[in-house]
């Protein structure tokens, strides 16, 4: 009988009070990883399209413009960036954009990329496997139209974009990146 008293054990209440304690823990360090695991894939989506954006603003400040040696305003207006190589003929270089470039893929000023980053071609349809959109914009700037542009990129991915678009509004999206810049004519 004295063995039976001074082995005491844990009773089933203190049993169950515990499995439901480690139990809450699990569960709430589960949620944890979820939501790291979604912040990594945004972050990374984010990454990737800032990286895009990066590139094609590169490209577009890579072309022509500035004055030839006779002084005269010299601008690219013929090269087709949504190609890779570029051509130097068949786009529409640094011409002016249509005013809505940025909101719908504009022929000339749009482009998509696949999942890798390689580039699948323009238009205004995505092909099969694009993931992202790049779309660019070309501006004069209204104080000075004739030396002075206004460069934008935005990359998204196409599923997210594509929605946006029918919505027929302009809305920021988490894993968007957009670009902008100015460019002035220098001399040659």
């Amino acid at each position: 009988m004295r063995r039976v008293r001074d082995a005491r054990g844990f009773s089933l209440v203190e049993v169950l009070a515990a499995t439901t304690i480690l139990t809450v823990a699990i569960v709430a360090l589960a949620q944890l990883f979820t939501i790291s695991i979604r912040a990594n894939d945004g972050a990374r989506k984010t990454t990737i399209a800032a990286v895009l954006a990066q590139q094609k603003m590169e490209q577009l400040r890579g072309l022509a413009w500035g004055f030839d040696t006779l002084g005269l305003p010299l601008t690219d207006t013929s090269t087709d960036t949504s190609v890779v190589p570029e051509r130097p003929t068949g786009g529409h270089g640094l011409s002016p954009s249509p005013s809505d470039a940025l909101a719908h893929n504009t022929e000339g000023y749009c482009d998509f990329v696949d999942g890798s980053g390689r580039l699948l071609g323009g238009g205004a349809t995505p092909p099969e496997g694009a993931a992202y959109i790049r779309r660019w914009s070309i501006d004069p700037l209204p104080t000075n139209p004739n030396n002075t542009i206004i460069l934008q990129v935005l990359v998204t991915r196409w599923r997210d974009r594509g929605a946006a678009d029918t919505a027929g509004r302009a809305i920021r999206l988490p894993d968007e990146a957009r670009l902008a810049t100015a460019r002035t004519r220098k001399a040659m």
